[in-house]
């Protein structure tokens, strides 16, 4: 059962109508950018520790994917006060939408699924796991009590063309399913 999604989702081949994104930090961010790939992946809320955990691996590789020609944006349905704090070290831009404009727009859902579903319970514990750590060592805030725009996103993943198309989707199935490093860059070989 869908709680967010009045879209369908975006297929690969689309092409997307050009915008700017502002990032909570650093120059607006164009997608598509000519010339170049960029890699919008939707996370949860700030402060999300399955989301971190992905993120810092996404962080250790960035020099990686700028070289295989990705701009990585990451977007947050929290308000940009609230998420500023838990992504001010990360190397990409990272874009709040605490109304879930995007979300919608590109048919990114909320469901309990994110969750229950039984291959996400071993991310999750890991991530609860070493985030606990980074919190005592002060590396990591913990997120807000009250989460405006839920607990339960599902990531999703697009790779888009500096022409706008689409060239490579995935919508995850739960909180920690989506394109790994290694994946992203696959994708963005194959479309280069």
């Amino acid at each position: 059962m869908s709680t967010t999604s009045a879209r369908r989702p975006t297929a690969a081949g689309e092409t997307l109508a050009a915008r700017e994104l502002t990032p909570v930090q650093g120059p607006p961010v164009a997608v598509p950018t000519p010339g170049r790939l960029v890699h919008l992946q939707f996370r949860r809320f700030a402060g999300c520790p399955v989301c971190n955990l992905h993120l810092r691996s996404v962080a250790r590789r960035h020099v990686e994917i700028e070289a295989a020609g990705v701009l990585e944006v990451a977007v947050f349905h929290s308000p940009a006060a609230e998420l500023l704090p838990h992504v001010a070290e990360l190397p990409f831009a990272v874009v709040a939408d605490p109304t879930k404009r995007l979300y919608v727009e590109f048919g990114v859902e909320s469901a309990p699924r994110a969750l229950l579903n039984p291959r996400a319970w071993w991310p999750i514990a890991r991530a609860i796991g070493s985030g606990t750590v980074a919190v005592l060592r002060g590396r990591e805030r913990l997120p807000a009590r009250r989460q405006a725009g839920g607990r339960l996103g599902l990531p999703a993943d697009f790779l888009v063309a500096g022409d706008g198309r689409v060239v490579a989707v995935k919508y995850g199935e739960h909180a920690y399913d989506q394109w790994s490093v290694d994946e992203l860059l696959e994708h963005a070989r194959r479309a280069a």
